[in-house]
């Protein structure tokens, strides 16, 4: 009877957590990075393989701006500190601080976007297309593919910090605030293997 119980009282209220110690919403989120690694993996992994055999120009050392990017990659990289302070906070119950951190995040995740977009029109004046050479193609498609990351998870980021004023929030939420740390670290990540395999190679 107790054991009969027991299985009906998980069956209605399926335990948040498993095997794994992780919530839920956690796991799949590690599942989701792991597919994502993947797909950037096979991406740079593209990039390198046509590296150099462009035939035409114009050509990465015609076009990057190494200082900038530096800092912009450095803007990019300060958000993932102020995602960490914003986790902080929220564990601590200080919604104003959650609050300003948290908007830090979603203004350089902007900043970042806003030099993307100057930088994919820049290329556009001087001639490089997708369809220009393989450089192009490459090129496009590995550094969009992380800018609409970094677009949804600036949504994503705006969505939190709404929230934060519709309905109260405290320490218990602090789980949905990790999650998209998670995947806002994973974007920082992988801009820094872009940054490197792409940007900083042809000139090292």
């Amino acid at each position: 009877m107790a054991q009969a119980e027991t299985l009906n009282h998980v069956g209605d209220r399926p335990a948040p957590y498993r095997s794994s110690n992780l919530p839920d919403v956690k796991l799949l989120m590690w599942v989701f990075l792991a597919s994502d690694c993947m797909m950037f993996g096979a991406m740079i992994g593209s990039y390198l393989v046509y590296k150099g055999r462009s035939l035409v120009g114009p050509y990465p050392l015609d076009l990057f701006d190494i200082p900038l990017t530096t800092i912009i990659s450095f803007v990019l990289l300060m958000s993932s500190f102020l995602m960490v302070l914003a986790l902080d906070a929220i564990r601590k119950d200080n919604m104003s601080q959650y609050r300003l951190w948290m908007l830090g995040v979603i203004v350089f995740g902007g900043i970042f976007l806003g030099f993307q977009v100057f930088e994919f029109a820049h290329f556009m004046e001087a001639g490089l297309y997708q369809r220009t050479n393989l450089f192009g193609s490459s090129f496009y498609m590995l550094t969009g593919t992380h800018g609409i990351h970094v677009a949804v998870g600036v949504l994503w980021l705006i969505g939190l910090l709404i929230a934060s004023y519709i309905r109260p929030q405290s320490s218990k939420d602090a789980v949905y605030v990790e999650i998209a740390g998670l995947y806002w670290h994973f974007v920082d990540i992988v801009w820094i293997v872009i940054f490197t395999v792409v940007y900083l190679v042809d000139f090292v």
